[in-house]
């Protein structure tokens, strides 16, 4: 491999071959000696880092004290190289595969050219070069090190091989364990067969049909009414035992941590993001907030070029692929976090400004096997209008009750799509995200507990934007319902080795969570086909309803109603917003538009299995953070 011609930033640094080679002098030395710092900020500097344990640049860097061009070039006086701006130097294409482009970003390295027998490697991180150096020597054998900033080695990386990281992010998820794996031939034809077989039943016998379905419906109903109940009883339970407190909390240690905000078309939503991010308390020199935009959305990427990102800030642009999802995105931005923790975020966010530091802190005292912490998703307009009140009603009751009652049974939590945190260690040897799964979270929930993982919940709440208008709700959920339905299908491929992975209580929990809710939307309308009774119109039932069994049934539907009434109010209570509990009876026939999004759902499982529905962010704003005024509390608990 010829070498190619080396253009290096200015000054110039002399240079080394070997970089491994005595250091020039303490980087704070050579700082104050260079009159890049003042011996104040130094000292101020290195007194912080007591508390926050993060590189001595990186903390001057954060303080304005310095720039990253010149902490560059003050590291490569230490560590006897130089920089470069890799922009200016092409790298050979056949030394980045042979490495592979995902270690590259993983490590922050980019193997540039061969100089005879030398080969020369670029890092964002020369602190760390030597933790793989022994790597790198058995693939290319002698080494010289030298130094780029990391946006500039990223983009040098993404410009080289982005199709192949790309395809690395789509298929980064085990094929088994993937919706890719579902025959597109199986779920087309399986479908319509389904749907033909059903309509020749109601066609050919009506009153069989609807009696099986109508018998169906009911017993789903008393199947999901228990389960309902039985984690409000355990909510309850939990809720009059208080949790012992720590007498003495443990010190706090700051530790990188990495948050990917996916975002895609969010012309309206962005400025606000950067605003309501920005209010995070965390050291700044140990957080990075990744925003991943897609190629080719022009509306985000300019929008985010007209902002002043804070340096905590910057853009990771995603390559097309094969398909374009959320998750996708996210497994590509996974090889450039440097975080050992990874947090996920949405477009429409505004996380309590102390949640970092208490993730970090629960994680600290956490045994190991708890991999992912999920806190808790609120609204910030649940007063826009009548659909926002049940949206947050049945987020409260969800975020508030529902999820710690199966937490406290031990069951599978399903993870929300955002404020979520995860062991960077676990997260990548699960395989990241299903990057074809449109409901990706529960489905990462679901794999976690099959290899023995753990999440916890976290007391902590994020606000979000509650969709209050009738046909993007819709949308929103049937690609909730369309990502329950195709985890279902995966995970049930083979019921024995999910028993062998869970158990038989966390089994059982999972298809009374995913199937109970499936099959709860699909046949609701048999059961409000129950109301032609009470208006004296016909029904199959009619005659067999006139007694007593007809009473049992009213009785039934009622007693599962004021189950579910309960659980919703209590959600509404918990949240501290007692005013919303008026609104709970309405969440009937809120609930009964989930109907026409399992319908829409059943339609693209069979077309369009892993169509992403974009849900649209911006239309109401936060009255705190997007006005200006002081930043929100962590929300009513």
């Amino acid at each position: 491999m010829a070498s190619q011609p080396l253009r290096v930033s200015k000054p110039t640094i002399a240079f080394w071959p070997d970089a491994s080679g005595s250091r020039a002098g303490r980087l704070g030395a050579l700082l104050v000696g260079s009159g890049q710092i003042t011996s104040g900020a130094l000292h101020l500097a290195l007194a912080h880092q007591a508390d926050s344990a993060a590189p001595l640049g990186a903390i001057l860097c954060a303080q304005g004290a310095l720039s990253e061009a010149a902490l560059y070039d003050t590291l490569a006086l230490q560590f006897c190289t130089q920089r470069i701006d890799p922009a200016y130097h092409e790298p050979d294409l056949r030394l980045i595969d042979h490495l592979g482009a995902q270690f590259c970003a993983v490590h922050g390295v980019l193997p540039l050219a061969r100089a005879g027998a030398l080969t020369l490697i670029a890092t964002c991180e020369p602190q760390k070069f030597h933790l793989i150096r022994p790597h790198l020597e058995d693939r290319f054998g002698a080494l010289s090190m030298v130094l780029c900033l990391r946006d500039d080695l990223h983009q040098a990386i993404n410009a080289a091989r982005k199709r192949r990281l790309a395809q690395a992010a789509e298929y980064r998820a085990p094929h088994r364990e993937s919706c890719r794996s579902l025959s597109g031939f199986g779920l087309t034809w399986g479908g319509i067969a389904l749907g033909c077989a059903l309509a020749a039943a109601l066609l050919l016998w009506p009153s069989v049909a609807l009696t099986v379905l109508s018998l169906l419906a009911l017993i789903v109903l008393i199947a999901n009414t228990g389960f309902v109940g039985a984690m409000g009883a355990l909510w309850l339970i939990q809720r009059r035992r208080a949790a012992p407190i720590d007498s003495i909390p443990p010190a706090f240690r700051p530790v990188p941590v990495s948050l990917i905000v996916p975002l895609f078309k969010e012309k309206q939503i962005a400025q606000h993001l950067v605003r309501r991010l920005a209010q995070l308390d965390y050291p700044p020199e140990q957080l990075e907030i990744l925003l991943v935009v897609e190629e080719d959305d022009v509306i985000t990427r300019a929008t985010l070029a007209a902002c002043d990102l804070p340096p905590t800030m910057r853009t990771l642009t995603v390559p097309r692929g094969g398909v374009q999802t959320k998750p996708r995105a996210m497994n590509f931005a996974l090889d450039f976090c440097r975080g050992s923790i990874v947090g996920v975020y949405d477009a429409e966010d505004a996380p309590d400004p102390g949640q970092i530091r208490a993730v970090v802190r629960q994680f600290a005292r956490s045994v190991p096997q708890v991999a992912c912490l999920q806190g808790r998703l609120d609204y910030y307009n649940p007063r826009s209008n009548w659909l926002s009140r049940c949206f947050a009603v049945e987020y409260a009751s969800w975020f508030r009750v529902m999820l710690p009652g199966m937490a406290r049974a031990g069951l599978v939590l399903p993870l929300g799509g955002t404020t979520l945190f995860f062991r960077k260690s676990a997260l990548t040897a699960l395989g990241g995200w299903d990057a074809h799964n449109v409901t990706e979270d529960a489905d990462l929930g679901l794999r976690l507990a099959r290899r023995g993982y753990r999440t916890d919940l976290l007391d902590s709440d994020t606000l979000e934007e509650a969709n209050c208008q009738a046909w993007p709700w819709v949308r929103q959920r049937s690609r909730w319902i369309k990502g329950y339905a195709m985890t279902y299908f995966v995970h049930m491929r083979d019921p024995g080795a999910l028993w062998r992975d869970l158990g038989a209580r966390r089994f059982w929990g999972v298809q009374l969570l995913f199937l109970g809710s499936l099959l709860g939307v699909l046949t609701a309308p048999f059961l409000w086909a129950f109301a032609l009774l009470m208006v004296g119109l016909p029904h199959p039932w009619a005659e067999a309803l006139g007694g007593s069994l007809g009473t049992a049934l009213a009785v039934s539907m009622a007693g599962a109603t004021l189950v579910h009434w309960s659980v919703w109010a209590m959600g509404a209570w918990a949240r501290g917003d007692p005013g919303l509990i008026g609104w709970v009876p309405t969440l009937t026939l809120y609930h009964a538009m989930a109907t026409a999004a399992a319908v829409k759902a059943a339609v693209e499982i069979v077309t369009r299995p892993f169509f992403w529905d974009k849900t649209s962010h911006g239309m109401v704003a936060h009255p705190a953070i997007d006005t200006g005024a002081c930043p929100p509390n962590a929300g009513p608990r």
